[in-house]
């Protein structure tokens, strides 16, 4: 199983949701799980209970992959999965996430293979799924 992790909303919300559910619905046959983690860390972005997540992500943006219950990522309470994902990846300006949408690619191993910025387009990283799950052409 492939991963990608990412924590939801901001003002990237609507083209990463986008992408991500067209990258889902081409590589999910061939073993790829994108697995989102809300986060209320950056700017109060996403206030609302795990319920209204769930609604808003699945309704509105459609989304099939699973969303989980909100958490943190950065500090003393940072889930333990983003403790291990920060420390096999560190970031640009150090191991913390600067931001909704940084997001990891993981092999079905568990080990973490690549970290993207917030800006980065999940359509941009379709070549780094590819060969992890051996479909590059």
């Amino acid at each position: 199983m492939n991963t990608i992790s990412s924590q939801v909303p901001s003002g990237l919300t609507s083209s990463n949701y986008k992408e991500l559910n067209v990258l889902y619905e081409k590589y999910r046959e061939k073993g790829l799980e994108i697995l989102a983690f809300p986060c209320n860390q950056f700017a109060g972005q996403e206030p609302g209970t795990n319920e209204d997540i769930q609604e808003t992500v699945c309704s509105r943006f459609k989304a099939e992959f699973p969303i989980f219950d909100k958490i943190d990522v950065n500090g003393k309470d940072a889930a333990p999965l983003y403790k291990y994902l920060k420390s096999q990846k560190g970031g640009f300006l150090g191991d913390g996430i600067k931001w909704n949408f940084t997001k990891f690619l993981v092999d079905k191993d568990g080990k973490v293979v690549e970290r993207y910025a917030p800006t980065t387009s999940p359509l941009k990283i379709e070549n780094d799924i590819q060969k992890l799950l051996g479909t590059a052409s």
